[in-house]
């Protein structure tokens, strides 16, 4: 069943049980339409103070999730952010290792050279 026929089947019952009663009271009408009104009042503060509960509950959880949902982006973008220095980190230092490299294997051709020279008119 869905509960819209479920609400329908109570309403219908509830009045059904309604009418028996006020066919069957033991009271005047008139005390028997006060002890209603006051049943009624009552469901009613009751289910307005339901209604309030509910409402207060949906906007803390709201607010919770707002929250989380915040904290969990902070938290992705410091990541983010984090990878981001670390690799410009690393490729600034595999770009100076390298240039030191180069310049060594420059250097060592360089003096590679001049020691064959140096070599070649001993000979």
């Amino acid at each position: 069943m869905s509960a819209k026929s479920i609400w329908i089947a109570f309403g219908i019952g509830a009045a059904a049980g309604a009418a028996v009663a006020l066919l069957y009271a033991p009271q005047s009408g008139d005390r028997t339409r006060k002890k209603l009104g006051k049943v009624y009042d009552n469901a009613t503060d009751y289910l307005e103070d339901a209604s309030d509960y509910l409402k207060d509950q949906a906007e803390r959880v709201a607010k919770q999730s707002k929250k989380l949902y915040g904290d969990s982006v902070d938290s992705a973008s410091d990541a983010l952010d984090s990878a981001a220095d670390t690799y410009g980190d690393v490729s600034d230092k595999l770009a100076d290792a390298f240039s030191t490299a180069k310049d060594k294997a420059s250097d060592f051709g360089s003096y590679t050279a001049a020691y064959g020279k140096k070599i070649r008119s001993m000979v």
